[in-house]
């Protein structure tokens, strides 16, 4: 019943609002906020009644029979409600209506019109997504009668890892709905402003923020869950959660220019409509069944004729009033290429060139099966070949793009300040000749990036020019969006710096080995001691205890789920600044012959380090007070 009263609000949330700013009616424009809130309210107590049938296990509702047991612990009965099609996407439509509610009440400073019109299109795409979910998606359909127990949830998903990974995919997923929505109303208006700008800029933090940290916990759980040895593999689920960062990275910076120089207007409004695009792309792929993958949801053909539907709507739709509507959006704002503008040009080349390059490599394969029946495998070395050398140049734009000026500037002052950072770049490359030259080049490259980052900033505060006193003062008064850029920008070298290092210098090893057996790896030797039996509270396991020469000892483990009927491995982590070790025990192949694979992941903890710096930088500059006006 919620969901019903929540699809009926959206309706009327999408018609009322819109007809009353066509005809200037006040009290119909009035109507979007409360509407926003009340379908907010509805889906919240839709998602707690599925989150008590999943806790109390009611197995007489189908979603809970399977996707749970009375075995499961209480955390993976809760994760289990979205670690499924029709559950995750009953909490895609709550955080959907969550923003909506948002700028229905902190979007007090937005002109009335304005929020209205993005109110009405935040209840379109909720309205046509709670047509999906009622009609082909239903997550309280019954069992009758109902089973004893239920199948219990995918043992890869019953993990702390794929318990916030959704949550926080999601917001950031579901987030770039919110700059579709400001977008679609400026269109509809005819008019981007610098207060436009201003106003929708904290949403495409919060949304950038979320994916950031969405996509890399769900790095982490790949790399330590599925025993791969790897934290990135290019999977097409992975990528159809990169492509709206890609884009929402370009939109995050071109805003500023819309902001700061009044320019770059249309270009900002079409990366709105494309990164969201992206969202419903990723959405599509995840739930059509056309893509076989650990992160993807078992769903037919017809659920995903129904999204293709949605997604194509979406996209004409939107590219269709954009083609009409953009011809009335002017800019004032001029500027010449050697500027901060033009490096943020630049920036938003590149980055949307990648997005294109992962989303060719993405499609392509898909298309080519659905007209031919011919499977191709497009995997790591079409993308580091395509992908990786146009961030190259995008690289050296984030590195000297904060030393210029706005509207015009002089390289050569600008490249003065990075001469420090550009002999250290030289001295790195220089050091590891002899290592593949993409590797060398890519670690110079992310010493050069950090040490530019920490050159601006010291510029900021004139360190070294007055007393320290004063430097410290100046650090004081920079605003948080300035911290923000720094840290982020930084968080992106010890990026780099990780995963070229991983790449550079990681080393694995399979092999038989026996109780006793002693292994050596990256300078490192192991000593596979034992393999013990044991129970958990809903699965066998065999644990295999491996002790390094300082005396740590690190278990792995093959698992088994009686009630799901799979087997899963736990890999046991030694995790060090220079590089992790990384254990795997695999099937037995005789009596107390076990097959081991080890892995020395060099660096790998800094790639999680730098994308946290990514996101505080993010958070931080959410929190800048001069961006409250959006509140």
């Amino acid at each position: 019943m919620a969901l019903i009263i929540a699809l009926v609000v959206s309706v009327f949330q999408t018609i009322i609002p819109l007809y009353g700013t066509a005809c200037q009616q006040a009290r119909l424009i009035s109507f979007a906020c409360p509407a926003a809130i009340v379908q907010f309210t509805a889906l919240v107590l839709s998602f707690g009644a599925l989150i008590n049938a999943f806790v109390t296990s009611d197995f007489s509702v189908a979603n809970v029979a399977y996707n749970s047991s009375f075995l499961k612990p209480m955390l993976y009965k809760v994760s289990g409600v979205w670690g499924n099609h029709e559950g995750s996407m009953l909490l895609w439509v709550l955080i959907l209506s969550f923003f909506g509610a948002s700028v229905a009440i902190f979007g007090g400073n937005l002109p009335e019109i304005l929020r209205a019109r993005a109110i009405a299109v935040q209840g379109l795409i909720g309205a046509s997504f709670l047509t999906f979910i009622i009609f082909t998606s239903n997550p309280f359909a019954r069992l009758i009668p109902a089973p004893i127990d239920g199948r219990g949830l995918n043992p890869l998903l019953q993990d702390i890892g794929l318990a916030l990974h959704p949550p926080i995919l999601y917001l950031g997923y579901v987030g770039l709905s919110t700059t579709f929505s400001f977008a679609v109303a400026a269109l509809l208006e005819g008019r981007v402003s610098q207060l436009w700008a201003r106003w929708v800029r904290p949403w495409i933090l919060a949304a950038w923020v979320a994916l950031t940290a969405g996509i890399t916990l769900g790095s982490i759980w790949s790399y330590y869950e599925l025993g791969w040895g790897g934290w990135w593999f290019w999977d097409p689920v992975e990528n159809a959660s990169f492509m709206p960062w890609l884009a929402a990275t370009a939109l995050l910076h071109s805003v500023v220019v819309v902001e700061k120089r009044n320019a770059l207007k249309r270009w900002t409004i079409l990366l709105a409509l494309v990164a969201f695009a992206f969202s419903l792309l990723g959405t599509f792929l995840v739930r059509s069944g056309v893509l076989t993958s650990v992160h993807s949801f078992a769903a037919d053909s017809q659920r995903g004729m129904f999204i293709l539907v949605l997604l194509s709507i979406a996209i004409v739709g939107s590219l269709s009033l954009y083609a009409w509507r953009a011809p009335k959006i002017e800019s004032s704002g001029t500027f010449l290429l050697i500027s901060r503008e033009g490096a943020l040009v630049i920036n938003n080349l590149f980055t949307v060139t990648g997005a294109g390059t992962v989303l060719i490599g993405t499609i392509y394969p898909l298309f080519l099966e659905s007209i031919s029946d011919e499977k191709i495998s497009v995997g790591p070395p079409f993308f580091e070949a395509t992908f990786v050398p146009l961030m190259v140049p995008l690289i050296f734009a984030v590195g000297v793009g904060p030393f210029l000026a706005w509207k015009r500037n002089n390289l050569v002052s600008a490249l003065h300040n990075l001469i420090f950072a550009t002999v250290c770049l030289v001295v790195v490359f220089v050091c590891l000749l002899g290592a593949p030259i993409g590797a060398v080049f890519g670690m110079a490259l992310a010493v050069w990036l950090m040490l530019a980052v920490l050159t601006e900033w010291a510029k900021r505060v004139r360190l070294f020019r007055v007393s320290l006193f004063a430097s410290l003062s100046r650090a004081r008064l920079l605003p948080r969006s300035a911290y923000g850029m720094s840290i982020a920008h930084f968080g992106l070298a010890v990026f780099i710096f990780g995963a070229v290092g991983d790449n550079l210098y990681s080393t694995e090893v399979v092999r038989y080995a026996s109780p006793g057996d002693k292994i050596k790896i990256a300078g490192h030797t192991l000593t596979f001691q034992s393999v013990t039996k044991q129970l958990g509270i809903n699965y066998d396991a065999y644990v295999g205890k491996f002790v390094m020469e300082n005396g740590q000892v690190i278990e792995s483990e093959r698992r088994f789920f009686p009630v799901e009927g799979q087997q899963t491995t736990e890999v046991g982590l030694s995790v060090r600044p220079s590089g992790d070790i990384y254990t795997v025990l695999g099937e037995a192949v005789a009596q107390d012959k076990w097959t081991i694979r080890i892995y020395y992941n060099a660096l790998v903890v800094w790639i999680w380090i730098g994308t946290a710096l990514m996101s505080v930088g993010g958070l931080l500059s959410f929190l800048d007070a001069r961006l409250r006006i959006a509140l």
